[in-house]
């Protein structure tokens, strides 16, 4: 990211603040790889596993994220990673996904995070691969399931 973006970070999602995170959206061509917040957010609030975060650039909504996290089981998942359409290719989603990293290191018994990807054109593979997530060989559904070790 240049030197004069501004700082991103994972912020709780408020009353406040929902109008614009459910505002968010990927690009057409992707909507079919990436569940809409609407959704996260709801399925969030039925798992108490996930961990939810509105992405910001500056003072700036950006993106989701949202992960399960299971220490219990030592097991940390990358479930939602999504920047908006007129906010891509900014480098807010690698900053973000670094901040989460980070913040499952932290986490009681962390060796990995794993995520998934569904196969098609435009899937997000190359981009988690340029975080140093490598392909497992395992397949969930149409999801190819990849590791990062910690």
């Amino acid at each position: 990211m240049a030197d004069d973006a501004p700082p991103v970070t994972l912020r709780e999602i408020t009353r406040a603040t929902l109008g614009q995170i459910l505002a968010l959206d990927v690009a057409p061509d992707q909507r079919a790889m990436v569940a809409t917040n609407a959704k996260s957010l709801a399925q969030a609030h039925f798992h108490p596993e996930a961990w939810y975060r509105a992405i910001y650039a500056g003072e700036v909504p950006v993106g989701f994220l949202m992960l399960e996290q299971r220490p219990e089981e030592q097991e940390y998942t990358l479930w939602r990673l999504m920047i908006d359409a007129g906010h891509q290719r900014k480098g807010y989603g690698t900053d973000a996904l670094r901040l989460a990293i980070d913040h499952v290191r932290a986490l009681p018994g962390a060796t990995e995070l794993l995520t998934s990807h569904v196969e098609r054109p435009g899937n997000p593979g190359p981009f988690y691969e340029s975080l140093g997530f490598v392909y497992t060989g395992d397949v969930d559904g149409d999801e190819r399931i990849m590791r990062l070790l910690l």
